[in-house]
């Protein structure tokens, strides 16, 4: 019996990366629309990720009794006072496409020698425990001087994972799920799972796909 959860988006990107990193292990993930929810998008005002993230999270909660994942995350650029951040999605919007706010984050840079940044991610998980529970992640890098590649979605062409140097444009979707922010919250998403016994531990097998 495969244990459930409904993650609180319309993201098509974000689904299919959460359902790559979670199903192996056992987890079904819905989506909005499979659940048939039609919420009007959350009004994103909190001051941490994991607030935003949990304002999405109970956005659903009158909706389903099932377990609720939802995640908040943005890029931090050191040398623009960890600009975009928590606004990464709104300023996307506001330059008229992701495509834009990268050239702009990349033009804002070039008085800078320090090009550091990071994407954050904070997930919330409702509906298990009588709290919500929160887990982050981090990956750490820098701006290229100019998008790379053309994997990924969001700001990932223009972020280069310090962790081996590489562009994460450039990267597969598995090498990208075995290390982004994303993949570092949900692994820990899994292991609380695991310990409190709602999905089996099996042996990690995951360099043979």
């Amino acid at each position: 019996m495969n244990f459930e959860i409904v993650l609180a988006t319309n993201n098509k990107h974000k689904l299919k990366e959460v359902r790559d990193i979670l199903s192996p292990h056992g987890i079904t993930v819905y989506g909005l629309q499979d659940v048939n929810i039609k919420v009007p998008e959350v009004e994103e005002t909190g001051r941490y990720y994991a607030e935003n993230a949990l304002l999405k999270a109970q956005s659903i909660q009158p909706y389903t009794s099932l377990p609720i994942i939802a995640d908040d995350s943005g890029l931090e650029v050191v040398a623009l006072n960890s600009e975009p951040g928590l606004n990464s999605a709104r300023y996307a919007i506001t330059c008229g496409g992701h495509s834009q706010a990268m050239l702009n984050i990349i033009k804002r840079l070039e008085d800078y020698q320090n090009r550091s940044a990071r994407f954050v991610c904070a997930i919330i998980l409702l509906n298990v425990e009588n709290r919500p529970l929160i887990f982050e992640g981090i990956a750490e890098g820098s701006i290229a001087t100019q998008p790379i590649g053309d994997g990924g979605f969001g700001y990932d062409p223009i972020f280069v994972l310090k962790d081996g140097n590489r562009p994460m444009g450039l990267m597969t979707e598995i090498e990208k799920n075995q290390v982004s922010h994303r993949a570092k919250a949900l692994k820990k998403l899994l292991t609380y799972l695991k310990i409190n016994g709602h999905i089996p531990f099996k042996v990690e097998n995951d360099h043979h796909h």
